[in-house]
């Protein structure tokens, strides 16, 4: 199949540090291709893949040093470049939330988009109305509830490689936070919990501008008012298997609909089990009491951090390695772009002077394993 991968332009792909989406169209892509597809990525130049890329933007937007960027505008021209090369492609799969919809509506049998960020918003609802033929794929079933009526066509949970992360069969005794400092984030409820149970903290996460003032008035005074609790900053993958491998326990005290938690499959990689707070899709990611805790309360998160320790590493990375590999991820995404191709007509939509119907049964093994 020849598919395109359209990822935004906020950080590079994958990420230098923090960043969920692109970090997850980086695995898809690798593993698409190695699993024998003709993939093309539309990404910023500094992208590292295994898929032929086109550069549209020379580097990320998040970490350019220019003071004076329009990430409108360099988005425009992504579209653009998509759109240029459309009539190429079997499959379309963006990742770049609603704005493409406006410019694809005619190429809207050929695309899906994967909807990373939550949907509770206002607005939301009438764009999905009036531009209901995109297909939709949500990353958790517990992401769609704003949006029930959408067109959605599958759910397919986030996965990455297996040897990216290191398992690590014990741990160095002290609980960890790693994401973003924001109120729905609760760093506050992390610094809680483990000055409750006397344990050392580690909190490796980003302080966007957004969020400075609760950073400066909320979460830093907590952390110097404690010699156990130790801010590292925005740390990026190689540098997550230490940290994540060395924790007894990632907290994830979340209080918002997250629409999935890549950290908790980065910290499940390295035999890390995760206390989440029932929120969002946690329910969907965690296995109460075998990949970790799901709580209602801080006293039940108090105790479940105290007893992380009992919980089976090895038996932790092996159901990562069953439900949250690349390759599982790009296996389903596979019957998604099957799905797609078996609806479109037949009669108007020709690969290399060949019909459609022998391409799917040619793959038809490929999209169901």
């Amino acid at each position: 199949m020849k598919i395109a991968q359209v990822t935004p332009l906020y950080e590079a792909v994958p990420p230098r540090l923090y960043g969920g989406t692109e970090r997850v169209v980086a695995h898809l892509t690798d593993a698409l291709v190695e699993l024998g597809h003709d993939v093309t990525l539309f990404a910023s130049a500094e992208a590292e893949t295994r898929a032929r890329l086109i550069p549209v933007r020379d580097q990320a937007i998040r970490l350019d040093p220019e003071p004076l960027k329009s990430d409108l505008a360099a988005h425009m021209t992504l579209l653009a470049a998509v759109l240029d090369r459309a009539d190429t492609f079997d499959v379309i799969h963006f990742h770049t939330d609603i704005l493409h919809f406006p410019f694809f509506r005619d190429l809207a049998d050929k695309t899906i988009t994967t909807l990373h960020g939550r949907l509770d918003l206002k607005d939301l609802p009438e764009v999905y109305e009036r531009w209901p033929e995109f297909g939709l794929v949500s990353i958790s079933d517990d992401q769609r509830r704003p949006l029930p009526h959408a067109n959605w066509k599958a759910t397919v949970q986030h996965g990455m490689p297996g040897d990216l992360y290191r398992f690590s069969p014990t741990s160095q005794g002290y609980l960890a936070f790693l994401g973003r400092i924001s109120p729905e984030k609760r760093p506050d409820r992390a610094i809680e919990i483990a000055t409750c149970l006397g344990k050392p903290l580690k909190i490796a996460a980003k302080v966007d501008a957004a969020d400075k003032t609760y950073w400066e008035t909320v979460i830093k005074p907590l952390v110097e008012a404690s010699p156990m609790i130790e801010f590292v900053g925005e740390i990026g993958d190689h540098q997550k298997s230490a940290f994540l491998g060395g924790a007894e326990a990632l907290l994830f005290p979340i209080d918002w609909p997250e629409p999935f938690g890549l950290v908790m499959i980065e910290a499940l990689a390295c035999g890390t089990p995760v206390v989440a707070f029932r929120c969002g899709s946690t329910p969907e990611i965690i296995e109460d009491g075998a990949t970790g805790f799901l709580v209602d309360t801080m006293e039940q998160a108090v105790a479940a951090a105290a007893k992380a320790h009992e919980l089976d590493r090895e038996a932790i990375r092996a159901r990562f390695d069953l439900r949250f590999s690349a390759t599982a991820m790009a296996r389903r995404y596979l019957d998604v772009y099957g799905d797609l191709l078996a609806r479109r007509p037949f009669a108007a939509h020709v690969l290399d002077g060949d019909p459609i119907l022998p391409l799917l049964e040619e793959h038809s093994f490929a999209f169901r394993a």
